[in-house]
Protein backbone atom coordinates (compact mmCIF):
# COMPACT_ATOMS: atom_id res chain seq x y z
CA UNK A 1 0.00 0.00 0.00
CA UNK A 2 1.01 3.47 -1.32
CA UNK A 3 2.33 5.95 1.80
CA UNK A 4 0.67 9.44 1.85
CA UNK A 5 4.42 10.78 -0.09
CA UNK A 6 4.38 8.39 -2.28
CA UNK A 7 0.76 9.02 -3.74
CA UNK A 8 1.71 12.56 -4.19
CA UNK A 9 4.65 11.64 -5.63
CA UNK A 10 2.75 9.52 -8.26
CA UNK A 11 -0.16 12.29 -8.65
CA UNK A 12 2.31 14.63 -9.21
CA UNK A 13 4.36 12.47 -11.98
CA UNK A 14 0.94 12.06 -13.66
CA UNK A 15 0.15 15.24 -14.21
CA UNK A 16 3.25 16.47 -15.10
CA UNK A 17 3.55 13.41 -17.71
CA UNK A 18 0.25 14.45 -18.82
CA UNK A 19 0.78 18.46 -18.90
CA UNK A 20 3.93 17.60 -20.88
CA UNK A 21 1.83 15.17 -23.82
CA UNK A 22 -1.02 17.58 -24.36
CA UNK A 23 1.93 20.38 -24.76
CA UNK A 24 3.96 17.98 -27.12
CA UNK A 25 0.92 17.81 -29.41
CA UNK A 26 0.67 21.65 -29.39
CA UNK A 27 4.29 21.75 -30.10
CA UNK A 28 3.66 19.30 -33.35
CA UNK A 29 0.61 21.61 -34.13
CA UNK A 30 2.88 24.53 -34.16
CA UNK A 31 5.43 22.73 -35.93
CA UNK A 32 2.96 22.27 -38.56
CA UNK A 33 2.34 26.07 -38.36
CA UNK A 34 5.95 26.62 -38.54
CA UNK A 35 5.90 24.51 -42.17
CA UNK A 36 2.70 25.75 -43.89
CA UNK A 37 3.96 29.11 -43.35
CA UNK A 38 6.65 28.85 -44.74
CA UNK A 39 9.01 30.25 -41.63
CA UNK A 40 11.27 27.12 -41.06
CA UNK A 41 13.78 28.81 -41.97
CA UNK A 42 12.56 32.20 -40.28
CA UNK A 43 15.71 32.55 -38.36
CA UNK A 44 17.87 31.53 -41.21
CA UNK A 45 20.82 29.04 -41.26
CA UNK A 46 21.00 29.91 -37.18
CA UNK A 47 21.17 27.83 -34.54
CA UNK A 48 20.20 28.13 -31.53
CA UNK A 49 20.24 31.81 -32.13
CA UNK A 50 17.75 33.71 -34.63
CA UNK A 51 20.50 35.47 -36.93
CA UNK A 52 22.82 35.57 -34.58
CA UNK A 53 20.84 36.97 -31.89
CA UNK A 54 19.12 35.88 -29.15
CA UNK A 55 15.58 37.73 -29.99
CA UNK A 56 14.74 38.37 -33.65
CA UNK A 57 13.75 41.72 -34.46
CA UNK A 58 10.06 43.14 -34.12
CA UNK A 59 9.31 43.13 -37.58
CA UNK A 60 10.07 39.96 -38.70
CA UNK A 61 6.81 37.70 -38.26
CA UNK A 62 8.55 34.34 -39.61
CA UNK A 63 11.27 34.84 -37.55
CA UNK A 64 9.50 35.20 -34.38
CA UNK A 65 7.26 31.83 -35.36
CA UNK A 66 10.26 29.71 -35.85
CA UNK A 67 11.51 31.42 -32.80
CA UNK A 68 8.36 30.89 -30.92
CA UNK A 69 8.89 27.43 -31.93
CA UNK A 70 11.98 26.67 -30.38
CA UNK A 71 11.18 28.34 -26.93
CA UNK A 72 8.34 25.71 -27.12
CA UNK A 73 10.31 23.14 -27.57
CA UNK A 74 12.66 24.16 -24.71
CA UNK A 75 9.69 24.00 -22.35
CA UNK A 76 8.87 20.93 -23.20
CA UNK A 77 12.51 19.73 -22.19
CA UNK A 78 12.22 21.49 -18.66
CA UNK A 79 9.23 19.47 -18.15
CA UNK A 80 10.30 16.17 -19.40
CA UNK A 81 13.82 16.79 -17.05
CA UNK A 82 10.95 16.65 -14.43
CA UNK A 83 9.55 13.64 -15.45
CA UNK A 84 12.80 11.90 -15.42
CA UNK A 85 13.47 13.39 -11.40
CA UNK A 86 10.71 11.80 -10.36
CA UNK A 87 10.63 8.25 -12.50
CA UNK A 88 14.02 8.30 -10.18
CA UNK A 89 13.20 9.14 -7.21
CA UNK A 90 9.96 6.83 -7.35
CA UNK A 91 11.92 3.31 -8.63
CA UNK A 92 14.69 3.91 -6.29
CA UNK A 93 11.87 4.31 -3.38
CA UNK A 94 9.69 1.50 -4.49
CA UNK A 95 11.44 -0.89 -7.39
CA UNK A 96 8.05 -2.56 -8.25
CA UNK A 97 7.75 -3.68 -11.92
CA UNK A 98 5.39 -0.92 -12.77
CA UNK A 99 7.75 1.80 -11.60
CA UNK A 100 10.29 0.68 -13.53
CA UNK A 101 8.54 0.44 -16.66
CA UNK A 102 7.66 3.80 -16.21
CA UNK A 103 11.16 4.66 -15.41
CA UNK A 104 11.85 2.85 -18.80
CA UNK A 105 9.87 4.91 -20.81
CA UNK A 106 10.91 8.21 -18.77
CA UNK A 107 14.56 7.34 -19.95
CA UNK A 108 13.49 6.56 -23.79
CA UNK A 109 11.20 9.90 -23.71
CA UNK A 110 14.54 12.01 -22.51
CA UNK A 111 17.00 9.98 -25.34
CA UNK A 112 13.92 10.91 -28.34
CA UNK A 113 14.19 14.60 -26.82
CA UNK A 114 17.45 14.86 -27.55
CA UNK A 115 17.51 13.21 -30.58
CA UNK A 116 14.73 15.18 -31.72
CA UNK A 117 16.29 18.53 -31.16
CA UNK A 118 19.38 17.67 -32.91
CA UNK A 119 17.49 17.19 -35.94
CA UNK A 120 15.67 19.78 -35.26
CA UNK A 121 18.88 22.04 -35.60
CA UNK A 122 20.12 19.88 -38.43
CA UNK A 123 16.96 20.65 -40.46
CA UNK A 124 17.75 24.28 -39.97
CA UNK A 125 21.35 24.20 -40.98
CA UNK A 126 20.80 22.29 -44.45
CA UNK A 127 18.01 24.32 -45.50
CA UNK A 128 14.90 21.86 -44.76
CA UNK A 129 16.08 18.83 -46.92
CA UNK A 130 12.75 16.71 -47.12
CA UNK A 131 14.00 13.94 -45.81
CA UNK A 132 15.27 15.46 -42.68
CA UNK A 133 12.11 17.36 -42.54
CA UNK A 134 10.18 13.79 -42.21
CA UNK A 135 12.67 12.70 -40.21
CA UNK A 136 12.17 15.57 -37.31
CA UNK A 137 8.11 15.04 -37.34
CA UNK A 138 8.59 11.33 -37.21
CA UNK A 139 10.94 11.78 -34.14
CA UNK A 140 8.44 14.05 -32.65
CA UNK A 141 5.58 11.42 -33.05
CA UNK A 142 7.75 8.92 -31.47
CA UNK A 143 8.72 11.51 -28.43
CA UNK A 144 4.39 11.78 -27.94
CA UNK A 145 4.27 8.28 -27.80
CA UNK A 146 6.87 7.77 -25.36
CA UNK A 147 5.60 10.50 -23.22
CA UNK A 148 2.27 8.76 -23.41
CA UNK A 149 3.47 4.93 -22.21
CA UNK A 150 5.03 6.59 -19.59
CA UNK A 151 2.17 8.78 -18.51
CA UNK A 152 -0.15 5.66 -19.34
CA UNK A 153 1.97 3.57 -17.09
CA UNK A 154 1.93 5.69 -14.31
CA UNK A 155 -1.86 6.10 -13.95
CA UNK A 156 -3.29 2.89 -15.49
CA UNK A 157 -3.43 -0.21 -12.79
CA UNK A 158 -3.90 -3.15 -15.62
CA UNK A 159 -6.94 -5.70 -15.53
CA UNK A 160 -5.49 -8.88 -16.09
CA UNK A 161 -9.05 -10.87 -16.13
CA UNK A 162 -9.81 -8.85 -19.20
CA UNK A 163 -7.03 -10.36 -21.45
CA UNK A 164 -5.34 -13.53 -22.75
CA UNK A 165 -1.54 -13.12 -23.54
CA UNK A 166 -1.32 -11.01 -26.76
CA UNK A 167 -4.88 -11.60 -28.25
CA UNK A 168 -6.07 -10.43 -31.60
CA UNK A 169 -6.62 -7.22 -30.19
CA UNK A 170 -3.40 -6.54 -28.94
CA UNK A 171 -1.72 -7.75 -31.96
CA UNK A 172 -4.33 -5.09 -33.80
CA UNK A 173 -3.38 -2.13 -31.63
CA UNK A 174 -0.11 -2.83 -32.14
CA UNK A 175 -0.02 -3.09 -36.23
CA UNK A 176 -2.99 -0.03 -35.97
CA UNK A 177 -0.31 2.13 -34.39
CA UNK A 178 2.11 1.60 -36.63
CA UNK A 179 0.05 2.02 -39.75
CA UNK A 180 -0.81 5.44 -37.69
CA UNK A 181 3.16 6.49 -37.76
CA UNK A 182 3.41 5.11 -41.44
CA UNK A 183 1.00 7.76 -42.64
CA UNK A 184 2.42 10.61 -40.78
CA UNK A 185 5.92 9.56 -42.50
CA UNK A 186 4.06 9.56 -45.83
CA UNK A 187 2.34 12.95 -45.52
CA UNK A 188 5.22 14.56 -44.45
CA UNK A 189 6.78 13.22 -47.64
CA UNK A 190 4.22 14.61 -49.53
CA UNK A 191 4.51 17.89 -48.04
CA UNK A 192 8.35 17.79 -48.30
CA UNK A 193 8.37 16.59 -51.95
CA UNK A 194 6.08 19.21 -53.07
CA UNK A 195 3.12 16.97 -53.90
CA UNK A 196 0.77 18.28 -52.04
CA UNK A 197 -1.37 19.36 -54.45
CA UNK A 198 -0.21 16.73 -57.20
CA UNK A 199 -3.68 15.81 -56.97
CA UNK A 200 -6.32 18.90 -57.08
CA UNK A 201 -9.69 17.03 -56.13
CA UNK A 202 -10.41 14.30 -53.28
CA UNK A 203 -11.25 11.94 -53.54
CA UNK A 204 -9.99 11.35 -56.72
CA UNK A 205 -6.76 12.38 -58.30
CA UNK A 206 -7.34 14.83 -61.07
CA UNK A 207 -9.95 12.70 -61.80
CA UNK A 208 -8.39 8.82 -61.80
CA UNK A 209 -8.20 6.39 -59.27
CA UNK A 210 -4.47 5.53 -60.11
CA UNK A 211 -2.69 8.53 -61.66
CA UNK A 212 -0.17 6.12 -63.35
CA UNK A 213 0.38 9.16 -66.08
CA UNK A 214 0.72 11.86 -64.06
CA UNK A 215 3.85 11.98 -62.63
CA UNK A 216 5.45 10.79 -59.64
CA UNK A 217 4.15 13.49 -57.48
CA UNK A 218 0.43 12.67 -58.14
CA UNK A 219 1.53 8.92 -56.86
CA UNK A 220 3.47 9.92 -53.70
CA UNK A 221 0.09 12.04 -53.06
CA UNK A 222 -1.96 8.72 -53.67
CA UNK A 223 0.00 6.48 -52.41
CA UNK A 224 -0.51 8.37 -48.63
CA UNK A 225 -4.47 8.28 -49.64
CA UNK A 226 -4.16 4.58 -49.92
CA UNK A 227 -2.32 4.33 -46.77
CA UNK A 228 -5.34 6.17 -44.87
CA UNK A 229 -7.80 4.56 -46.31
CA UNK A 230 -5.71 1.07 -44.88
CA UNK A 231 -5.83 2.60 -41.52
CA UNK A 232 -9.64 3.74 -41.97
CA UNK A 233 -10.53 -0.39 -41.95
CA UNK A 234 -7.64 -1.62 -39.69
CA UNK A 235 -9.13 0.91 -37.15
CA UNK A 236 -13.19 -0.69 -37.63
CA UNK A 237 -11.83 -3.53 -37.26
CA UNK A 238 -10.06 -2.84 -33.89
CA UNK A 239 -13.65 -1.21 -32.56
CA UNK A 240 -15.08 -4.37 -33.61
CA UNK A 241 -12.94 -6.40 -31.65
CA UNK A 242 -12.32 -4.39 -28.77
CA UNK A 243 -16.44 -4.08 -28.43
CA UNK A 244 -16.22 -7.99 -29.04
CA UNK A 245 -13.54 -9.14 -26.23
CA UNK A 246 -13.24 -6.13 -24.10
CA UNK A 247 -15.81 -5.62 -21.14
CA UNK A 248 -13.76 -2.71 -19.95
CA UNK A 249 -14.28 0.56 -20.69
CA UNK A 250 -10.28 1.79 -21.65
CA UNK A 251 -9.67 -0.29 -24.44
CA UNK A 252 -13.09 0.31 -25.84
CA UNK A 253 -13.12 3.87 -25.67
CA UNK A 254 -9.66 4.60 -26.73
CA UNK A 255 -9.92 2.32 -30.00
CA UNK A 256 -13.94 4.26 -30.56
CA UNK A 257 -12.46 7.82 -29.77
CA UNK A 258 -9.30 7.03 -32.21
CA UNK A 259 -11.78 6.28 -34.79
CA UNK A 260 -13.81 9.37 -34.27
CA UNK A 261 -10.56 11.04 -34.61
CA UNK A 262 -9.21 9.12 -37.69
CA UNK A 263 -12.61 10.37 -39.33
CA UNK A 264 -12.25 14.00 -38.50
CA UNK A 265 -8.70 13.54 -39.59
CA UNK A 266 -9.93 12.18 -43.41
CA UNK A 267 -12.32 14.95 -43.29
CA UNK A 268 -10.03 17.89 -42.89
CA UNK A 269 -7.10 16.51 -45.42
CA UNK A 270 -9.88 16.47 -47.78
CA UNK A 271 -10.26 19.89 -47.09
CA UNK A 272 -6.92 20.86 -47.24
CA UNK A 273 -6.75 19.62 -50.88
CA UNK A 274 -9.77 21.31 -51.72
CA UNK A 275 -8.55 24.27 -49.90
CA UNK A 276 -5.26 24.69 -52.39
CA UNK A 277 -3.86 23.98 -49.04
CA UNK A 278 -5.10 26.72 -46.93
CA UNK A 279 -2.74 26.63 -43.74
CA UNK A 280 -5.26 26.44 -41.14
CA UNK A 281 -6.11 22.82 -42.65
CA UNK A 282 -2.44 21.94 -43.13
CA UNK A 283 -2.14 22.47 -39.12
CA UNK A 284 -5.48 21.09 -38.16
CA UNK A 285 -4.41 18.16 -40.22
CA UNK A 286 -1.29 17.28 -38.35
CA UNK A 287 -2.60 18.01 -35.18
CA UNK A 288 -5.61 15.72 -35.74
CA UNK A 289 -3.22 12.84 -37.60
CA UNK A 290 -0.91 13.39 -34.13
CA UNK A 291 -4.19 12.97 -31.40
CA UNK A 292 -5.18 9.66 -33.66
CA UNK A 293 -1.44 8.20 -33.08
CA UNK A 294 -1.41 9.21 -29.63
CA UNK A 295 -5.02 7.45 -28.68
CA UNK A 296 -3.68 4.10 -30.76
CA UNK A 297 -0.53 4.41 -28.42
CA UNK A 298 -2.23 4.75 -25.35
CA UNK A 299 -4.46 2.09 -26.54
CA UNK A 300 -1.31 -0.17 -27.22
CA UNK A 301 0.34 0.46 -23.88
CA UNK A 302 -3.08 -0.50 -21.62
CA UNK A 303 -2.93 -3.61 -23.90
CA UNK A 304 0.99 -3.96 -23.00
CA UNK A 305 0.41 -3.53 -18.96
CA UNK A 306 -2.61 -5.64 -18.77
CA UNK A 307 -0.66 -8.47 -20.72
CA UNK A 308 2.12 -7.71 -18.24
CA UNK A 309 -0.24 -8.61 -15.99
CA UNK A 310 -1.39 -12.11 -17.13
CA UNK A 311 1.81 -13.13 -17.32
CA UNK A 312 2.71 -12.35 -13.65
CA UNK A 313 -0.66 -13.86 -12.44
CA UNK A 314 0.49 -17.21 -14.13
CA UNK A 315 4.07 -17.24 -12.82
CA UNK A 316 2.73 -16.55 -9.34
CA UNK A 317 0.23 -19.63 -10.72
CA UNK A 318 2.86 -21.61 -11.39
CA UNK A 319 5.09 -21.42 -8.66
CA UNK A 320 2.25 -21.31 -6.20
CA UNK A 321 1.42 -25.07 -7.46
CA UNK A 322 5.18 -26.27 -8.00
CA UNK A 323 5.48 -25.05 -4.21
CA UNK A 324 2.23 -26.79 -3.36
CA UNK A 325 3.24 -30.17 -5.01
CA UNK A 326 6.80 -30.13 -3.72
CA UNK A 327 4.80 -29.75 -0.02
CA UNK A 328 3.31 -32.75 -0.60
CA UNK A 329 6.39 -34.86 -1.71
Amino acid sequence: MLNQGEGRRDRLFSTLALLTVLLTVGLIVFGAVVRVTDSGLGCGNSWPLCDGRIFPPLDNLTAWIEWSHRLFAALIGLLGLGMLALAIVDYRRNPADQNLFVLVATVVTALLFVVQSALGAIVVVLDLPPTMVTLHLGTAMLLLGALLVAAVAAMYRPQAAQVQRTDSVTLLAYVTAALAFVIILTGALVRGSGATLACLDWPLCNGEIFPTGQGALALVHMLHRYAVVGLGLALVVLVWYTRRERPAVPARTLASVALVAYLLQAGVGAMFVLSAAAPVWGAAHVGLASVTWALLVALSAVETLDNRSVGRETSDEFTEERWQSQRQV
